[in-house]
């Protein structure tokens, strides 16, 4: 098909991931314990996400021609498609990646603290001409520049959604920050591209730039703002579902603990 790009490393990795997750899924449905179908069902369209950005007309029309493309691949691939991979995700179906040594060690990758700023530093480090245009220009690096996307943001909403457990202090309040934070540098970057009054990169125009930003900043609320609205109805939730539990005389750290996971 024209304007479609079979890579077949790519398709490789992707089908792989679906084998992996299905694979486990029907372990764990024999079992008796089945993933929810609504779980099953972002995995599904999360690897979708990630095949449309990197197979179809997307990714050859914004390689050689339009930024507002490339940006929105970007956000497809970092964003969009790594949260909703993250959603199909919990401790049942992870449980034999981390019997993996080298697996475990990387979750405090997923830490909060750890999460964040790495998420921003992939992100906005990828946007500086030198390497933005290094990915333009050669294969490796623009596949390296992808799987970075999609791992950091992984991490990103793995910090925030938590499919397993987190630090014992980042409870439903502390998620507010999280998510401004995350909002603020996508909206900065979005401001440097729209009020730019030269073209950062050797492929594109000024126009096409200015318009990128305006694809961040508007998928940007499009995605931060419904997290922020749930956040903010999980913090009344919580606080709610601790103090029924801590009425009934359950111990204030087992009453945080329940309210926060679901188990109250």
């Amino acid at each position: 098909m024209n304007g479609w790009n079979f890579d077949p490393l790519e398709l490789s990795v992707l089908a792989l991931a679906g084998a992996l997750y299905w694979r486990r899924a029907r372990t764990l449905s024999r079992r008796g314990r089945p993933v929810a179908r609504r779980r099953v069902a972002a995995f599904a369209t999360g690897l979708l996400t990630l095949f449309v950005a990197l197979a179809s007309p997307i990714d050859t029309i914004g390689e050689e021609r339009l930024f507002s493309v490339h940006m929105l691949q970007h956000l497809l691939l970092g964003d969009v498609g790594a949260l909703l991979l993250v959603l199909g995700l919990d401790g049942r179906l992870l449980r034999p990646l981390l019997r993996l040594r080298l697996v475990h060690r990387l979750r405090v990758l997923a830490h909060p603290l750890v999460a964040l700023p790495l998420w921003a530093a992939d992100f906005v480090v990828w946007h500086l001409p030198v390497l933005f245009d290094a990915a333009i220009r050669h294969a490796a690096i623009h596949a390296l520049q992808h799987s970075l996307f999609v791992a950091c943001g992984m991490l990103l909403w793995a910090g925030l959604i938590e499919p397993l457990p987190g630090p014992a202090w980042f409870r439903a309040p502390w998620r507010i920050p999280y998510v401004l934070v995350i909002w603020l540098v996508m909206l900065v970057l979005s401001q440097v591209f729209i009020w730019s009054s030269h073209p950062y990169y050797i492929r594109y125009g000024l126009t096409d730039q200015k318009a990128g930003g305006g694809v961040m900043l508007v998928e940007s609320m499009f995605t931060m703002l419904p997290t922020l609205v749930w956040v903010l109805l999980r913090v009344l939730r919580e606080s709610e579902a601790q103090q029924r539990l801590l009425d009934a005389g359950v111990a204030p750290a087992t009453a945080a603990r329940a309210a926060r996971y679901g188990r109250a």
